[in-house]
């Protein structure tokens, strides 16, 4: 079954009884994450991520071992409690083993959650989990958060407004990607004394920062590896959070293991760059490059009590590290 919409936000926070799992895809790397993260915790409980009940598989798992998601879906994990196997950044060149683990699945095994880019309606993979009788296929398009969504957006972060409050975040939510406006309610909630009024909202709608963000994406694209404290440093100055910086280079990274694997092409205004590194990295490295940033995106959305910001850094600094290795 294929979800859009106003199904998509209640079935993110409360799948149906019997729920196999999910694939979630779409062009805007931020929702895609968001999404994910919240399914998982549905299916997996609070907890799952301490007590190892979540799975991950990468593409370049796929190519060393075809059958690591079926193993994974059949697995007994030591702490019990449900468990989610979590395959990130698929494409149509890793359709077999997925659509295996599809066909494989059966009652008991672990739930599978599948992330992806734009899919069209042609997949193989998004075909699959349409038909399937206890999977979804989760369509996340390029449009604003509804009203609804921003209801629950604002239950999760513990935020209440004003009459002219909700007004400018809704304003805000039109003009903003769902995770940013995510981004947006985390500050109110923290820096907002009673319900939040137009005022706050204002105070607390992001800066145009995208340029410093993306040098330091670039800087670690290209093995720049000098360039990218200065920068962190600078955007964790004008309130960019860790999330935000991850998400970002993950959406970079993925444009480019689009192009680098044949599957589309770069777009927007480093699109030049981005084919250039794509060239240069090859799609190996890339897949690796993109484990890095799952990894730091998981450690960033988990209980750790590790400093936010300094993991984000981290990661850069790997890839830069890595893009000097080619």
């Amino acid at each position: 079954m294929i979800l859009r919409g106003a199904q998509v936000a209640r079935f993110l926070r409360k799948p149906e009884k019997g729920t196999g799992g999910a694939l979630i895809f779409g062009e805007d790397a931020a929702r895609v994450s968001d999404a994910r993260a919240l399914l998982i915790r549905a299916l997996a409980g609070e907890g799952a991520e301490e007590e190892m009940r979540i799975a991950r598989v990468t593409p370049s798992d796929l190519r060393d071992t075809p059958s690591i998601i079926s193993d994974e879906l059949r697995a007994t994990g030591f702490f019990p409690g449900p468990r989610v196997v979590h395959v990130d950044g698929i494409t149509e060149t890793q359709a077999k083993p997925v659509l295996a683990a599809v066909a494989d699945r059966a009652e008991g095994d672990a739930a599978l959650v599948v992330t992806a880019g734009n899919l069209k309606k042609g997949s193989k993979i998004r075909k699959a989990f349409e038909a399937h009788p206890s999977l979804y296929a989760v369509a996340l398009f390029d449009d604003p958060m509804t009203g609804e969504e921003l209801t629950a957006a604002m239950a999760d972060a513990g935020v209440e407004a004003t009459a002219e409050g909700r007004a400018a975040l809704e304003a805000l939510a039109v003009e903003l990607t769902p995770g940013a406006v995510r981004q947006v309610l985390e500050k109110v909630a923290l820096y907002a004394d009673g319900p939040a009024d137009a005022e706050a909202v204002r105070l607390m709608a992001p800066a145009t920062v995208d340029a410093e963000a993306d040098a330091a994406i670039l800087a670690a694209a290209e093995g720049r590896v000098a360039e990218i404290g200065p920068l962190v440093r600078r955007l964790a100055a004008q309130g960019v959070t860790p999330v935000t910086l991850v998400i970002g280079a993950t959406r970079h990274f993925q444009m480019m293991h689009g192009a680098a694997a044949g599957a589309g092409s770069a777009w927007g205004r480093h699109r030049d760059a981005a084919q250039r590194q794509a060239r240069a990295w090859g799609a190996r490295r890339i897949e690796a490059a993109l484990a890095v940033l799952m990894d730091a995106d998981l450690t960033l959305r988990s209980a750790s009590k590790a400093p936010q910001m300094p993991v984000a850094e981290r990661a850069l600094l790997r890839l830069a590290s890595m893009a000097g290795r080619g």
